[in-house]
């Protein structure tokens, strides 16, 4: 199936962020080492930061030290701190993944709705979106603000589905983690995987995948 079957086939294109449009969770798994164990304490090696990436900020937090350790306000505030440093490590390597600028080219083109559903905050968010002008492609923005409780659960794809009025059997999700494709799976949505950070066999659990990448750039031909 090449792209534009893709584009026939769905009314609608869903993408995770981070991982999934650019490639930096590395530098999300570096920051949260820091945070985690530098400055919090927690002894985690890397491969256990890199089995917690994934929900809000203040959820990871509650799953490592527990639900009492930190007050609301502390949480935004080591959460805040976090993204501070995550930006000023990945801005100079802030880049679309190969081949998407393309597909979202002919996306829009071809009158196809898309948006993105992320389990970042808005304040990362507007840092990929602003500095890579990317707002006019998108009819619909959600991110962990916008939602009680983040993937797996399926609200984040199925608040994008509602703001651009598109049911949830005509979207594709474009995902980089096996919770982000659980939450697809679970609101009834195929989804295209992005292996930046994780490898096929660890998707095994899915049967909503339509296909593997590693960036965008050999979408025609491959999918299906």
């Amino acid at each position: 199936m090449n792209i534009d079957t893709v584009l026939s086939r769905y009314k609608a294109l869903l993408f995770d962020l981070n991982g999934t449009m650019i490639d930096d969770m590395k530098y999300h798994i570096v920051a949260w080492s820091d945070m985690l164990n530098n400055v919090l304490g927690a002894g985690l090696s890397y491969e256990e930061v890199k089995a917690q990436m994934y929900g809000k900020n203040e959820e990871l937090l509650v799953r490592v030290f527990g639900p009492d350790k930190f007050s609301r306000e502390e949480m935004q505030q080591y959460s805040m701190e976090k993204e501070r440093r995550y930006q000023a490590a990945f801005l100079p390597e802030l880049k679309l993944l190969d081949g998407l600028p393309g597909l979202l080219d002919q996306a829009k083109a071809s009158g196809i709705r898309m948006a993105i559903g992320s389990a970042a905050n808005t304040f990362n968010i507007d840092f990929v979106l602003d500095n890579l002008r990317l707002r006019s492609y998108f009819d619909a923005i959600i991110s962990a603000d916008d939602v009680e409780i983040s993937k797996p659960d399926p609200d984040t794809y199925l608040k994008c589905a509602a703001a651009i009025g598109v049911t949830t059997k005509d979207c594709l999700v474009f995902e980089d983690a096996p919770k982000g494709v659980e939450a697809a799976f679970n609101a009834g949505m195929d989804c295209v995987v992005l292996t930046t950070l994780h490898e096929p066999h660890e998707f095994s659990a899915y049967p909503n995948i339509i296909h593997f990448m590693n960036d965008y750039s050999g979408l025609a031909g491959k999918i299906g």
